[in-house]
């Protein structure tokens, strides 16, 4: 059985383990499940050759990670957690700048109507003292969604599906909860960072064919 193999099966028992604990309110194995589909991508990653976006991808999932297990531990550590993904988003960002650092103006359009009007919504029905802290996220998010756009792919639709992540969570915390919220959350946050970690896997193998073929023109 190959490593990646391995490291997917790994993924898919403990999510199904971690969504189980959900349906049966079994917290203690919430906790040990719910890290371990990010820390298989983490250990996939490994596996394949360095870049300086596959870096950043990597210290992104590291922080999710330290977020997952802050926001599972059976306590008040939302803004803990917060602070982690928030992070998290800002490495997302850099490896994506790495990437693409044309202006692309449709994208930044797009993400600035995203970020605000979530901020907008969640402002709206009363943050309290979150409310700088919630704005300081948005504003991340939206960097983080406009260069991840503007690479397009694996890294845009991984980003889309960690902001439509991210808005449930809001959504359900401070506006209006609803029953399939953790659900949902969880299901788009994993294929948001599978996508993401695809994206830097897929770029790490590229960069390895793209130096392999030059090098072999050469030697003609």
């Amino acid at each position: 059985m190959s490593r990646p193999f391995s490291l997917l099966l790994l993924a898919l028992v403990a999510a199904a383990l971690y969504l189980y604990a959900l349906a049966s309110g079994n917290a203690v194995l919430a906790l040990l499940a719910k890290p371990v589909p990010v820390l298989a991508l983490i250990l996939w990653l490994r596996t394949t050759p360095a870049t300086t976006y596959r870096r950043w991808i990597m210290i992104g999932l590291g922080l999710s990670l330290l977020g997952d297990i802050l926001l599972a531990i059976p306590a008040d550590l939302f803004v803990f957690g917060l602070g982690a993904f928030l992070f998290a988003h800002l490495a997302y960002l850099r490896g994506y700048y790495s990437q693409n650092r044309q202006s692309a103006l449709p994208a930044l359009l797009l993400a600035a109507v995203a970020g605000s009007g979530l901020f907008y919504l969640l402002a709206s029905h009363g943050l309290g003292p979150l409310l700088l802290p919630v704005a300081l996220y948005a504003l991340v998010i939206s960097a983080m969604l406009w260069r991840a756009l503007a690479c397009g792919g694996l890294a845009a639709l991984g980003a889309c599906l960690f902001v439509f992540s991210d808005s449930l969570i809001g959504v359900d915390r401070f506006v209006s909860p609803f029953a399939a919220a953790q659900y949902l959350i969880i299901l788009a946050y994993w294929l948001g960072q599978w996508a993401i970690a695809s994206s830097a896997a897929r770029g790490s193998i590229d960069k390895v064919l793209i130096q392999s073929g030059a090098r072999g023109a050469q030697n003609c």
